[in-house]
């Protein structure tokens, strides 16, 4: 294990090797290669065995279970200049990308389609209606088909682009490797402090700038949104006050804006009881959240298996990382696409309340999938 002072130039993304597992946020974050497959109950055992400070890393299926990859070559940035190096990794750049021509209609295939998804939220609405349920959150995808194969590296480097301020990340996820740029802290564990950033809660960013602030005004103001926030915070809040010692939140939602949409956001921050969970041990604490399933869970998750009419696999379950000493982070693997060769899946959901409307939540995965859509033409 070596230590180096990088400059502010330095990129993780040129660290990920293919078979390893990426994360970035504001350049921090983590890189690896390939390396051991450890199933998650073993995960924290293993790193202890290693004397080198490694951490395991990787995407969970939304479903539970899964693996993390301890990678043999791993580069970890926890501030803008200290970077700790293990192996003797090579560094790939991202140079001289131009973007593919738009997909043509025969390239892409609305997996439901926008019909029987709008048929999906309204029978979701009708049993929120009817009791029992309070939200249910539903997916959908988009199939792509390319005339080439897709670059994991090259998609992330895009979707960075595009909203620097998320939460980059690559990762093995079968039956290929899944890349995206979440918004969504799940939970973050240093020490004792804890942090934690759902969203739930979106309305449309506009390029007129009245319209914007009409748009985040409304938002803002909504009883639907905030109900389906509500929802989430109280989850959380639930979740984390056993296991913390002290534990504040934002008394209002506040607004998040990324690149296609704004969100109702509510900011965690904690001290947690001694012995402190894993940053992994919290992020299964938590997941799933009402932001990604719905409320009550069981009810929630029977739903989504009922409606939805496809496989998650690893969409919306955590993506991050954690190290010997229980540290990491773990966002939530939301505005991403499966790869495959030159295939690509690309998943949008959307929060059902009582108050949802069919055509406003189709509208609203649109938006969250042209953004997908646009930066894979650069993938």
């Amino acid at each position: 294990m070596t230590a180096a002072r990088l400059g502010a130039s330095f990129d993780l993304l040129a660290a990920w090797q293919d078979g390893g597992v990426f994360v970035d946020r504001d350049g921090e974050g983590i890189a690896t290669g390939p390396g051991a497959s450890v199933a998650v109950a073993d995960v924290v055992d293993a790193l202890r065995d290693r004397p080198d400070g490694a951490v395991a890393a990787g995407a969970l299926p939304f479903a539970g279970g899964g693996s993390l990859v301890i990678g043999d070559d791993q580069v970890r940035r926890t501030d803008p200049f200290v970077t700790t190096k293990i192996g003797e990794g090579a560094a790939t750049l991202v140079t001289g990308v131009i973007p593919a021509a738009a997909f043509g209609d025969a390239a892409v295939t609305p997996v439901p389609s926008p019909e029987v998804y709008g048929g999906a939220v309204q029978e979701a609405v009708r049993r929120i209606r009817a009791g029992g349920l309070r939200k249910v959150v539903l997916a959908r995808t988009i199939e792509v088909v390319a005339d080439r194969t897709f670059d994991a590296r090259r998609l992330a480097h895009r979707l960075r682009a595009v909203d620097p301020h998320a939460f980059s990340f690559i990762a093995p996820a079968q039956p290929g490797v899944l890349v995206g740029a979440s918004p969504e802290l799940l939970i973050s564990r240093q020490g004792s402090e804890v942090r934690a950033n759902p969203l739930a809660g979106s309305a449309p960013r506009s390029g007129d700038l009245d319209e914007d602030r009409a748009n985040a005004a409304a938002l803002a103001a909504s009883a639907k949104d905030r109900e389906e926030h509500a929802i989430v915070v109280d989850a959380i809040v639930a979740a984390l006050q056993p296991l913390s010692a002290t534990l504040t939140w934002d008394p209002e939602p506040v607004l998040l804006e990324t690149a296609n949409v704004w969100h109702l956001s509510t900011r965690f921050r904690g001290r947690l009881v001694d012995p402190a969970p894993t940053a992994l041990d919290l992020a299964l604490a938590l997941h799933p959240t009402p932001a990604v399933a719905g409320a009550p869970t069981d009810g929630a998750l029977a739903a989504i298996g009922q409606l939805e009419g496809f496989s998650r696999g690893a969409y919306a379950g955590p993506v991050g990382w954690v190290d010997a000493d229980g540290n990491g982070t773990w966002a939530i693997a939301l505005r991403c696409a499966l790869l495959s060769r030159d295939r690509a899946t690309l998943y949008a959901g959307a929060g059902i309340v009582a108050a949802s409307d069919p055509a406003e939540e189709i509208d609203e995965t649109d938006r969250k999938f042209r953004a997908s859509l646009d930066a894979l033409r650069w993938g």
